[in-house]
C-alpha cells in the first residue's frame, strides 16, 4: 500500500500534463473576426481600434516595400514581419512612449512606432552608423542581433527604473529560438528576483530560422518557462490583435504596480523567410503549413471585426496603402541622401579617448579619404 502511494507521488507523466493545463491560449477574435470572449474585450474606443488596425496595415506595407528594397540590394539585413502584425504592433499599442523598448532584429515596426524615424531604420539595415544615432527622447535601444541578449538588457533596465522610482516599464522581444538561450532565463530570473517592471515577449513563430520549435525544446508551451523564474507566464493567440493588446495591457499594469515582470508567449507565424539573407522556408516547411497560417492572417480577422462594426471601408484602406507607400519612398530618399560613412568615422567611434594605434589609423584613413 505504501509503495502505491509513493508511485503516485512520482507520477512524472501526470506532472507534465498538469503543467500544460496551466497555460491556456487566450483569444478574443477567431479566424473570421468574430468575438469569442466578450469578457476579455479591451476597453478601446472606436478611434483607437481603427488606429491599431491602421498601424498593422502600415507594418504590412513596410514589410512588402522592405522586401522589394532588400531584393534590389538597397537594404542590408532584413527580417520579414508579415504575419506577426498582431504580435508586434498590438503588443506595442499597450505601452507608453516613455516605456523603454528593447527590440530584436525583427522588431523594426515597434521601434518606428515608438519614435525612430523610418529612414534611420533603413540606415540601420544598411549598417550605417547613423542608423544607431537616436533622437534624445526616444526610449529605445537599437535592435539586438545577438539572440536573447536584449532580455538581459531589459532586465537591467527594469531594475534601474525601479531603483529610481520611475513610472516606466521596460519591454523586450525575442523569438521561440531565443527562448532556448541562457540569456533569456537569466534575464527573467534576475528581473523576477528584483521584481523589476519588465514585460518579456517570446514571439513563437514556430521556427528558429529553420529549426522547428518542437525540436529545440521539449516544453509544450514557452509561457511555462516563466515558472522557473517565479513570474507569471501567459500564452496568447498571436494572430489576434485584441487578445495580444488585452494581455499586454494587463501585464504592463501588473509590472507598473510593483508586482514584477511578466512573460507573454505569442503564438504567431512569419509568412516569409527568416531573413532575406539566403533563407528558403520551402526547404523546411510544406505548403500545408503556409496554407494553415494564411487562414489566421491577423489583418483579415481585424479587418472583418472593424467592418462588422461599421468602422472600416475598402476605400479607406486603399487610400492608406497609397499614403504609406509614399511615406516609405520619402524615407528611402532620406536614407539615400545620408552621406556615406567613412572608415575613419568608425575608428573615431571605438573609444572616447582613442589609443595611439587608433589615432594612427584615423590619420591614415583620413588621408586616404581625402580629408587631409
Amino acid at each position: 500500500m505504501a509503495q502505491t502511494k509513493k508511485i503516485k507521488a512520482l507520477d512524472f507523466e501526470a506532472q507534465l500534463k498538469s503543467v500544460e493545463k496551466l497555460y491556456p491560449t487566450f483569444q478574443i477574435l477567431d479566424e473570421t473576426g468574430k468575438v469569442v470572449s466578450n469578457d476579455l474585450l479591451p476597453d478601446l474606443k472606436d478611434e483607437e481600434l481603427v488606429e491599431l488596425f491602421e498601424q498593422m496595415l502600415w507594418s504590412r506595407a513596410l514589410n512588402d516595400r522592405s522586401t522589394t528594397l532588400a531584393r534590389q540590394g538597397r537594404l542590408g539585413f532584413f527580417a520579414p514581419t508579415a504575419g506577426q502584425e498582431a504580435s508586434q504592433v498590438a503588443s506595442h499599442f499597450a505601452f507608453d512612449k516613455k516605456d523603454v523598448l528593447y527590440p530584436g532584429y525583427r522588431d523594426i515596426p515597434q521601434l518606428v512606432l515608438h519614435g525612430l524615424p523610418l529612414h534611420k531604420a533603413f540606415l540601420w539595415s544598411r549598417g550605417h552608423v547613423e542608423g544607431n544615432n537616436y533622437p534624445e527622447d526616444l526610449q529605445a535601444m537599437p535592435p539586438q542581433i545577438i539572440i536573447g541578449a536584449q532580455i538581459i538588457q531589459a532586465a537591467g533596465s527594469g531594475v534601474g527604473l525601479k531603483k529610481r522610482g520611475k513610472q516606466q516599464v521596460a519591454f523586450t522581444y525575442t523569438g521561440d529560438g531565443g527562448s532556448s538561450q541562457g540569456d533569456t532565463y537569466e534575464g527573467m530570473n534576475y528581473a523576477g528576483a528584483f521584481k523589476a517592471p519588465v514585460v518579456f515577449y517570446i514571439q513563437n513563430n514556430g521556427y528558429a530560422i529553420s529549426t522547428p520549435r518542437h525540436v529545440q525544446t521539449a516544453a509544450p508551451t514557452l509561457a511555462q518557462k516563466a515558472a522557473a523564474a517565479g513570474i507569471p507566464g501567459i500564452q496568447v493567440d498571436g494572430m489576434d490583435a485584441l487578445a495580444v493588446y488585452t494581455v499586454s495591457k494587463a501585464a504592463r499594469d501588473w509590472a507598473l504596480a510593483g508586482n514584477g515582470p511578466v512573460l507573454i508567449e505569442t503564438l504567431t507565424s512569419r509568412f516569409g523567410p527568416h531573413s532575406l539573407s539566403g533563407d528558403d522556408p520551402k526547404r523546411y516547411r510544406d505548403q500545408a503549413s503556409f496554407d494553415e497560417w494564411d487562414k489566421k492572417d491577423p489583418l483579415i480577422r481585424m479587418r472583418n471585426f472593424l467592418t462588422e462594426k461599421g468602422l472600416w471601408t475598402e476605400e479607406h484602406e486603399v487610400e492608406l496603402i497609397e499614403r504609406y507607400d509614399e511615406e516609405i519612398k520619402e524615407a528611402v530618399k532620406l536614407a539615400d541622401a545620408t552621406p556615406k560613412q567613412k572608415v575613419s568615422d568608425f575608428l573615431k567611434n571605438m573609444f572616447e579617448v582613442p589609443t595611439n594605434v587608433i589615432e594612427e589609423q584615423i590619420a591614415y584613413f583620413e588621408k586616404k579619404e581625402g580629408n587631409k
